[in-house]
This record gives structure tokens, sequence and C-alpha cells, in this order.
């Protein structure tokens, strides 16, 4: 698809400019035609200049092959949902094994990495564990 998208955005490009330059020739022909030099210096007139139909139907098949070279070009659509995305990236094995020195925002990283992995973080399940193990030994000291 990389090469009909290339293909389909260059040609547009080339319809367009094409378009473009017409209708500047256009205009400026028409405008010279007009003689405005005959009218006052102070008449504020712009003349009218209607595009010719086919200079109108090049440009906008050159905006229609762009927007379409452009569609069919565009990487995959992400979830719009931030928790889809995070799960799709949790259950990534790649991204599991990823660190904080591993830039974990990379494009196939954790974004939740680096809060899962500070230091000095409390982690209250740990302690949960570690209190109910104490509870169990049924020691005083720790």
């Amino acid at each position: 698809m990389a090469l009909l998208s290339s293909a389909l955005n260059i040609f547009g490009a080339v319809l367009l400019a094409h378009a473009v330059y017409s209708a500047h020739e256009h205009s400026t022909l028409a405008t010279l035609a007009g003689h405005p030099a005959a009218a006052p210096a102070h008449s504020y007139i712009i003349p009218t200049i209607h595009l010719p139909l086919d200079i109108t139907l090049e440009t906008l098949v050159a905006v229609l092959l762009l927007c379409v070279g452009i569609v069919i070009g565009s990487p995959e659509l992400k979830p719009i949902q931030w928790r889809v995305w995070a799960g799709k990236l949790e259950k990534d094995k790649a991204s599991k094994t990823e660190t904080i020195n591993g830039d974990p925002l990379g494009p196939r990283g954790n974004p939740y990495a680096a809060l899962e992995q500070r230091q000095g973080f409390l982690d209250i399940r740990s302690q949960r564990t570690e209190f109910a193990e104490w509870v169990k030994s049924g020691s005083s000291k720790k």
C-alpha cells in the first residue's frame, strides 16, 4: 500500500500544482484582456473571473487523489480509550520485559513502567504479606 499511496500523492500533487498554475495563468490573461488600465485609478472594482470547468475539475480530482493517497498511507489507528491502549501494551510480552532504563515510553514500551518500578514507593501488597507472616509467627519483634 505504501507504493500505491506514494504514487497517488505524487500524481495528485503534480495535478494540483498544474491546476493552480492554470488558474493563475487564466486569471492573469483574463485581467489583461479586460484592460484594467482603462479604469480610473481610484476605482476599487475587482473584476470577476470565472475559471473554466476543466481547471475546476482538475483541482477537485487532484484534491480527491491527495485525500485518498493520504488515507491509504496512514498508519493503523490506535484505540481512543487510554485503558484499552494500556491493556494492549500490558498483554504484549515485549512491553513487560522493558525497564525504566530500557525506554519504557518507546513505541512498544509500557507507559506505566516508571510508576510500577519507582524506588522508594510503598508497596502495600508486600507490606500486607509481611504483616500477615508476622502475625502468624506470633513474634513481638520484627
